[in-house]
């Protein structure tokens, strides 16, 4: 299927003049699991290695490797359709690496999935990053994106709104920075200054500032009550997470 507009590019490579070849350096993780129920899962992964590997040998040990990897080894005669949720997710991501490809694709893996599967898969995406492997992961989970992705594109319907670290995008995108100043001492407002967004609690011991520019407010706050010979017991920054990010982008819900 033609591409209505763009240009999708694997290093330097333009993956429509190419595509056999490049598609076999892709592995693809559906969001769908993509397994036989009426099989086991050595014999899944056999099955869909076959597509790239017709080295009988080769694709058992590959197979073998990747279940000991997933593990799952002491189930890999177990037809698919006894295995739990968390189970399956993990031999649907072995299925797409039985080809041992260096760009992956991830569509929300982690999905409807138990703590410690899905914590396990965190562990294969953690080391599978160590060996040099691109992933390119769709997920709605924000924690799962600010954990693990060194590069984050926010699209809604179709189009990409942002794209960058994740330091990059609350500094274009978060809007004002929150500080909460815990004092050791009360203070009265009338104390306070008048040109900064301050609040402050109903004992008058926690001061929270809202500020675009944090840093230099903050030092002249930290001045203001040094003069004041009032103590500061702590500091703490609130920065906008992903999620708020999002919404600032969208102006929706995550699931509208």
């Amino acid at each position: 299927m033609p591409p209505d507009d763009g240009s999708i590019y694997i290093g330097s490579d333009n993956l429509y003049n190419n595509t056999s070849s490049l598609k076999h350096q892709m592995g693809v993780v559906p969001q769908e699991i993509a397994l036989y129920d009426n099989l086991s899962a050595l014999q899944n992964l056999i099955f869909w290695g076959g597509l790239y590997v017709h080295d009988a040998q080769r694709l058992k040990a590959r197979a073998e490797a990747l279940l000991e990897w997933v593990g799952l080894s002491d189930r890999k005669k177990d037809l698919v359709q006894h295995y739990s949720g968390g189970m399956k997710r993990r031999v649907n991501i072995a299925a797409a690496l039985m080809h041992d490809p260096q760009l992956i694709l991830m569509d929300e893996p982690t999905v409807g999935i138990d703590p410690q599967s899905r914590n396990k898969i965190y562990e294969m995406l953690t080391e599978l990053h160590r060996q040099g492997k691109t992933i390119i992961y769709t997920t709605h989970y924000m924690n799962e994106a600010e954990q693990m992705c060194d590069r984050i594109g926010i699209m809604d319907h179709g189009k990409l709104l942002a794209i960058g670290s994740l330091d990059s995008l609350r500094n274009a995108h978060a809007g004002d920075t929150s500080i909460a100043i815990r004092l050791q001492q009360s203070i009265l407002p009338d104390n306070l200054p008048k040109n900064m967004s301050l609040h402050y609690d109903t004992d008058l011991l926690e001061l929270t500032l809202t500020s675009e520019n944090p840093h230099k407010d903050l030092g002249d706050i930290i001045h203001h009550l040094h003069l004041l010979e009032v103590a500061i017991d702590s500091i703490q920054f609130h920065r906008a997470d992903l999620e708020t990010i999002f919404l600032n982008l969208t102006g929706r819900t995550l699931r509208d």
